[in-house]
């Protein structure tokens, strides 16, 4: 194959991660805002809605994961993916009714989202075949992930704010169609290789792998933290600490920006420090961060926060990974799934603890929490082996 034709094809997988990023930038930054205003539920219910969606994304990723794994055309798949989450955001843009959301809502949704993991497994596939440097492909499509979410945050709040949640939702599924044919004509099948017999026994017992399952759970903390500030701080910052709703948006979309350099940087150091460093290295400042959230309430101090929240992030984010997928040689696509799972559950769980919290003693105790989770995660991490 010509190095144009593999450079075009690359640079399709960089569009997608980039387009698949906005679609999810527009909506997921603005979703406890919009149950809390447009559906109208209580916050414990919110945290239900996230926990319930992140259920339903852990069990439908697993399934696809395997079945994409053993047979089936995964650009295939991933396109089909890519349909489910436009009919989600159509779902949102038009129903503002709590039982729709949480049961048809979830379901579109959880394929939906089973489209990242699948576009990353595909890449890996593909890079692996073209002989191209994987951790640094994987680096960029990262980072072309987070450019995604320095520019969404702040549209979703714009549009969401002064054109109504209907517009943002339909921008939205607009995004995931131009991403849905850029799949369908653009990114290549990669065929499925027959793996040795000693593989396969790797890939049957790779969750009784002790460093995998640390790894998950160390993985699974982290996220935890994360998503309960995803959940949280759009609430916080306006109902306590009595700060612009459009705050939320460029904090967000500030720490998306930073990731981008610390993401292409660990995909850089990766080779000589190892992948337990870095990811030691991030739940160091994941600590930083969440201590920070609980001593600081003003404005500078939240922006400046940011880069300590960009560094815990842009490493689990782009380097967590790789480490599932080199603890688990041979299977990409349940590796990849593995390691997004510990984000779904990690989301499950932020739903039912910040709900929780916030119901029965506030916004600011959430934060005590995210800081005793990281201190966890940060044990769990020095006990998997470097690969």
């Amino acid at each position: 194959m010509s190095s144009r034709r593999l450079s075009i094809i690359f640079a399709t997988f960089l569009l997608v991660s980039f387009l698949t990023g906005i679609a999810g930038a527009l909506q997921a930054p603005t979703l406890s805002l919009f149950l809390t205003n447009e559906v109208k539920v209580r916050p414990l219910w919110v945290g239900l809605f996230y926990t319930v969606n992140a259920l339903g994304g852990v069990v439908i990723s697993f399934l696809l994961a395997n079945y994409s794994d053993k047979k089936g055309d995964r650009r295939k798949l991933l396109f089909f993916c890519t349909l489910m989450a436009i009919g989600n955001s159509l779902i949102f843009a038009y129903s503002r009714d709590y039982l729709v959301l949480i049961s048809v809502g979830v379901l579109l949704a959880a394929i939906g989202n089973a489209s990242m993991p699948q576009l990353f497994a595909l890449a890996r596939e593909y890079a692996d075949r073209s002989a191209r440097e994987v951790v640094m492909f994987s680096s960029m499509m990262r980072a072309t992930l987070s450019l995604a979410w320095v520019l969404g945050p702040p549209i979703s709040f714009t549009l969401a704010l002064n054109y109504g949640f209907t517009l943002m939702y339909l921008c939205a599924a607009g995004v995931f169609i131009f991403s849905a044919l850029m799949v369908w004509f653009f990114l290549p099948s990669v065929g499925r290789i027959e793996q040795p017999v000693d593989k396969v026994v790797v890939h049957v017992s790779a969750w009784k792998n002790r460093d995998v399952r640390l790894l998950f759970f160390a993985s699974l903390l982290m996220w935890t933290c994360n998503i309960m500030y995803i959940i949280d701080m759009p609430l916080y910052i306006t109902s306590d600490l009595g700060l612009p709703e459009g705050l939320a948006g460029l904090l967000m979309g500030a720490a998306a920006g930073l990731e981008i350099p610390v993401m292409l940087i660990a995909g850089y150091l990766v080779k000589r420090t190892g992948k337990r460093r870095l990811m030691l290295c991030a739940a160091v400042f994941g600590i930083l961060f969440y201590l920070g959230l609980v001593l600081f309430q003003f404005k500078a101090a939240l922006m400046i926060l940011q880069l300590f929240n960009a560094i815990f992030i842009g490493i689990i984010a782009g380097i967590g990974m790789l480490y599932f997928q080199d603890l688990m040689p041979g299977r990409a696509g349940s590796a990849t799934t593995l390691f997004t799972n510990s984000i779904s559950t990690g989301a499950i769980l932020a739903g039912v603890i910040q709900g929780t919290i916030v119901q029965n003693f506030g916004h600011y105790q959430v934060y005590w929490m995210a800081l005793a989770l990281a201190v966890g995660a940060l044990v769990l991490m020095t006990r998997v082996k470097n690969v």
